[in-house]
């Protein structure tokens, strides 16, 4: 029995390890409570906007580049506490994440010469000169309100690693869409220097970049080596998975290696960090480097299922054996198709291994042995580059000890006389095999070239750690399937390649011209297409399809037989459409229509000489196909990039051998198989559909050849943990009932919240089983944490829901309590138009809407006399609400909500409506004068102190109303002192903290319009674009702001006080040009 842990147990328990002498984190520990949230000094912050540790940063780099004058690095940390709140965070995460490993370029003198030196921000080879602290509950000022992240982990005063946590009875999933998410938009500077997120419950623990999506999110089990037994039963039971984390990840030396070797971008914008496979495997081969003269250049098999990050494994590799080795290395990076060359040269430009110029991709085998005779760091070709004069041995190259060759997809390419030849050129060079599917058996061909296997990470291991997705089988149209022994002649092997010589072409006709006979009989084939037609459209998740065919020929007969059957599914539709009885039955068929219309095929397959003619033959048109797998979009897209674009309409393509290894779609979840296939081909052509993908929760796999008879071998070599034999590519029946299980699932939470489903259910008046499901959904939107669960719970029921169509409906399954969950769940996703519940929502809309002006944020006016009011000269961007109009609380009759809220009986829908109303109220009253935050503080701790169930649900309600309240007297306030907004909020940054006479706030007053009118005056002027960057437009702003409080501000005001309420103006004013709001951004 899994036991309960709070959020305050595992913070404490992670600070707590951390603080331990075996791992060395100092501890900070700050006050949580709201009273503490301008409190600085634990950290040595300068205010709680800041988010790195500013003296511990220095004294760091003090320590670390003894070398370097103190007033470097002081500039270096001024530039480092900026507020990165308004830059494109992509972007500086990016620029910092390079400081962090490569230091920062400074100009010095040496010897009387002008030369520079670099400052290290961390010391990745001398692990004990840097500073290590965790500290819990350090409040952090955003722009609309505070916010307080559970754990951080800085390392040099740097926050490096973020911590969210919540207690074991919410997923984590929750952690994610209700935190991290709005952590990102209320604080985003925090993220700047990031390299690690973390989400925790307790039982279950999971890591990834700051900007990932949860499905990119991954566990952190296995501690020190890829074999430990993990059981993940035990792990959840004992709230080990955070224990795990911290071993495995968070010990000093194994940090800064993750953050030094494992952390890279592709393309400058996608931030990539290692998984734990990727992790301990690449280390693993790390040591194998370190050991390669005993192992006579054999330094291993890195067997890493497809899907699961190979490539970039490959990259960090590279990286890692640069960046930590002394030594002229050469990686000569093997494939053996032209599209998989591209793609893995392309990987490596893109995480800038490589510059996108530097030539290293030989054009024939003579450039190629020119490469390899020369120090070139890095080379990609075919493995067909080391063809040679037959009749010739094969020359030395190089007899270098320090290149090493990465041969990709090593099954394919090691075991000719091409293979033959690079060994002779290159005796000494340092060999190593990457593959998803190694040559098994007795021969074990692949360890025989390449040695021991130096990581294993198998198709099941990655399910389960969600690498990639599971996969299921569907049999669909089984009349077509071969029913014999037909793999017996190793036509699988006959048929992987695409273009057979003379005697692949005899051997096959010879023995297998019967199977292939079934397998191309016309009526056959159209009765596969038929099905394809009918069941692509009808999926749940419409990721992209693929169509694997035997050969060339029949692929392209395949799609124009499919393209014949989709017009007259259409046509079939059409009738359908005109014969529903029901208003619901036409829109779902007018969407399936929608979807059939913007679909696009193309057949995929390789070129060879004279294959118009040879098509011809056939009675087939090779030409159009040509043309489009040969276009070039005007966007500058090829077919390639179109297929993998999710948004494209190019979503199904007819291939034979093209695009079945080495080539990621995501998005790609339905794979049709009518292909005799067995062993590692079987394994390389399913993983296409094994991507993790947004929304995506498996990938189908649609088998007409009856290959799946052959699947269990494949699996329980390639797949299977050798525990037990639960192969993860399983019936699709078992995908159906997973489907019951989690009906089960949401049935007991909502059975926890008195929501009886067979309530609903067993009533038989339907106006009643109606006001039933509306009580329902009121009572779950009663708590935030109620509704999040739910909508985890009913969107995962959903998506398996959505990934069995439309077997579902052919396998006549029912379950009475899924359609109440669906009608919930199409409530909370507003797909359903329940017309009291509309009604309730339309009373509060209307109370609520009378405060709106009909005046547009940003429209301009003249005033009686025809003048142009300053503020219509200069108009404030405000937020966007309501259709761009602007909330006027003195039109709210708060009375009239309060009535409203007593007498409807959907009082949880109607107070989600109003938080709605609040929360845009405070947005906007926050961008007009930021001290307002303080506002949005007190809205937090209402709708907190509820959740927490600290408050009853009347006095939830009535805190609410009083909040609406006073915001209507603050959005009054200006009028009643005689100031326009922007005066305003400069009059009251000045009178914070301070305790004045009447006298003097008159006189505040009077300085709050005189800087305002000098601002405008030389806004022009000084404030021109990108001023902040200026040292000199900064110096102007800064001056003239305190020349105007010079001669307006009262005595009271001295020398210091003067100083800091000058400034604090002045950096106010540059946070609104840098993150574009207000009359300064305009």
């Amino acid at each position: 029995m899994k036991s309960f842990i709070s959020e305050d147990d595992i913070e404490q328990a992670i600070c707590n390890r951390l603080s331990q002498p075996e791992y060395g984190w100092k501890r900070i520990e700050c006050d949580a409570r709201v009273e503490a949230q301008n409190e600085v000094s634990t950290t040595g912050r300068a205010n709680p906007s800041e988010c790195i540790l500013p003296d511990i940063l220095l004294a760091s780099l003090k320590r670390i580049n003894p070398q370097i004058e103190e007033t470097v690095l002081q500039n270096i940390v001024h530039d480092l506490r900026k507020d990165f709140t308004g830059t494109d965070m992509v972007d500086t995460n990016y620029s910092l994440y390079q400081k962090i490993r490569n230091g920062i370029k400074v100009p010095i003198r040496k010897n009387g010469k002008e030369d520079f030196d670099i400052v290290k921000l961390i010391d990745f080879d001398a692990i004990l000169l840097n500073d290590f602290h965790c500290v819990n509950q350090m409040w952090i000022k955003g722009h609309y309100r505070y916010r307080r992240p559970d754990v951080l982990l800085f390392v040099n005063g740097l926050p490096v690693v973020f911590i969210e946590l919540k207690n074991s009875t919410v997923k984590i999933e929750e952690a994610y869409n209700k935190n991290l998410t709005s952590y990102r938009q209320d604080i985003p500077n925090i993220f700047a220097f990031n390299q690690i997120c973390v989400l925790s419950n307790g039982l279950q623990t999971k890591i990834g970049a700051w900007g990932s999506k949860f499905e990119f999110f991954f566990e952190w089990l296995r501690v020190d080596d890829e074999k430990e037994k993990l059981n993940r039963e035990q792990i959840e039971e004992h709230g080990l998975s955070v224990t795990n984390l911290i071993d495995g990840l968070f010990r000093k030396k194994r940090l800064l290696d993750y953050i030094e070797n494992f952390v890279f971008f592709d393309n400058k914008r996608i931030k990539i960090i290692a998984k734990n496979h990727q992790y301990l495997g690449v280390n693993n081969l790390m040591k194998s480097v370190r050991n390669r003269e005993k192992l006579n250049g054999k330094l291993g098999v890195f067997w890493h299922t497809q899907g699961s990050g190979k490539s970039y494994s490959m990259v960090m590799f590279v990286r890692k054996v640069k960046r930590k080795l002394h030594g002229n290395f050469t990686f000569l990076v093997i494939t053996d198709r032209e599209d998989l060359d591209d793609q893995i040269h392309k990987t490596f430009v893109r995480t800038e291994v490589i510059g996108n110029k530097e030539e290293c991709q030989p054009k024939n085998s003579t450039q190629l042995r020119d490469f390899l005779r020369t120090n070139k760091p890095m080379v990609f070709t075919l493995i067909h580059k080391f063809q040679y004069d037959k009749t010739k041995k094969y020359p030395l190259l190089s007899d270098r000890n320090d290149i090493f060759v990465l041969v990709d997809e090593a099954h394919r390419t090691q075991y000719k006389q091409l293979a033959e030849n690079m060994h002779t050129g290159l005796p000494n060079a340092n060999y190593i095999a990457f593959t998803g599917t190694p040559l098994l058996g007795s021969k074990r061909l692949t360890n025989q070239w390449f040695g021991d296997y130096v990581s294993e990470y198998n198709f099941a291991q990655a399910i389960k750690d969600g690498s990639t997705v599971p996969l299921f089988y569907s049999r669909r149209v089984p009349e077509v399937g071969l029913t014999n022994n037909w793999l017996d002649t190793d036509i699988d092997q006959i048929c992987e390649e695409e273009n057979l010589n003379g005697r692949e072409k005899e051997l096959l006709e010879n023995s297998s011209s019967r199977i292939l006979e079934v397998i191309k009989r016309e009526e056959r084939l159209d009765r596969i297409a038929k099905d394809i037609a009918h069941h692509f459209p009808r999926r749940g998740f419409m990721g992209k399809g693929m169509v694997v065919s035997v050969d060339k020929y029949t692929a392209v007969r395949m799609y124009d037989k499919v393209q014949k059957y989709w017009a007259e599914e259409k046509k079939a539709l059409v009738k359908e459409r005109n014969e529903a009885k029901t208003q619901e039955e036409r829109e779902k068929i007018n969407a399936m229509l929608a979807y059939m219309n913007k679909v696009e095929m193309a057949v995929v397959i390789s070129k060879e000489d004279g294959e118009e003619g040879k098509f011809a033959a056939q009675g087939l048109d090779i030409t159009l196909h040509r043309k489009k797998l040969e276009a070039i979009t005007a966007d500058g897209k090829d077919i390639e990039d179109r297929f993998k674009d999710k948004d494209d309409p190019l979503s199904l393509v007819f291939v034979c051998a093209m695009w079945l290894t080495g080539f990621d779609v995501p998005s790609l979840s339905t794979l049709y198989l009518d292909k005799p296939m067995k062993g590692h081909t079987l394994m390389q052509a399913i993983a296409r559909a094994n991507r993790v993908f947004p929304g995506k929760s498996c990938g189908i796999i649609v088998d007409y050849v009856n290959v799946f008879k052959y699947m269990q071998q494949a699996l329980s070599d390639y797949a299977s943990t050798g525990d037990d034999m639960d192969y993860p590519a399983k019936d699709i029946g078992l995908l159906i009932a997973n489907i019951d299980r989690t009906i089960v699932e949401c049935d007991g939470f909502l059975l926890s919240l008195g929501v009886k489903i067979d309530g609903i259910i067993a009533e038989g008046n339907t106006l009643d089983q109606l006001e039933m499901f509306r009580k329902a959904y009121n009572r779950i939107l009663e708590k935030d944490e109620w509704k999040d669960r739910f909508k985890v719970l009913t969107n995962l029921l959903m998506n398996l829901y959505d990934a069995a169509k439309p077997e579902i409906f052919e396998r006549a399954w029912y379950n009475e309590k899924f359609a109440p969950l669906a009608y919930l769940n199409g409530l909370f996703c507003n797909q359903i138009d329940d017309e009291k519940l509309r009604r309730a929502k339309q009373r509060m809309a209307e109370t609520l809407d009378q405060s709106v002006s009909s005046v547009m944020v940003g429209m301009t006016g003249s005033l009686a006399d025809g003048s142009m009011a300053a503020d219509e000269l200069h108009p404030r961007p405000g937020y966007m609400i309501h259709q761009g109009k602007v909330i006027d609380l003195s039109k709210i009759d708060v009375e009239a909500l309060r009535k409203e809220l007593n007498a409807t009986p959907y009082k949880a829908l109607e107070v989600e409506d109003l938080r709605s109303f609040i929360e845009q109220t405070l947005v906007q009253m926050i961008n007009r004068n930021c001290t307002r935050v303080k506002f949005s503080e007190r809205y937090k701790n209402i709708i907190d102190k509820y959740n927490a169930g600290g408050s009853e649900n009347e006095d939830y309600y009535e805190k609410l109303l009083q909040l609406v309240e006073e915001l209507k007297k603050e959005q009054s306030r200006s009028t009643d002192i005689g100031l326009k907004e922007e005066e305003l909020e400069i009059y009251d940054m000045l009178i914070s903290g301070r305790k004045l006479t009447k006298a003097e706030e008159q006189k505040v007053i009077l300085a709050s319009k005189n800087l305002y009118k000098k601002l405008l005056e030389e806004k022009d002027k000084v404030m021109v674009v990108d001023w902040y960057k200026d040292e000199q437009p900064r110096h102007q702003v800064l001056a003239l702001i305190q020349t105007s409080l010079n001669e307006d501000l009262p005595m009271s005001y001295d020398r210091m006080s003067f100083n800091d309420k000058t400034h604090l103006l002045f950096e106010h004013f540059v946070d609104m040009a840098v993150q574009g709001y207000g009359w300064v951004a305009c």
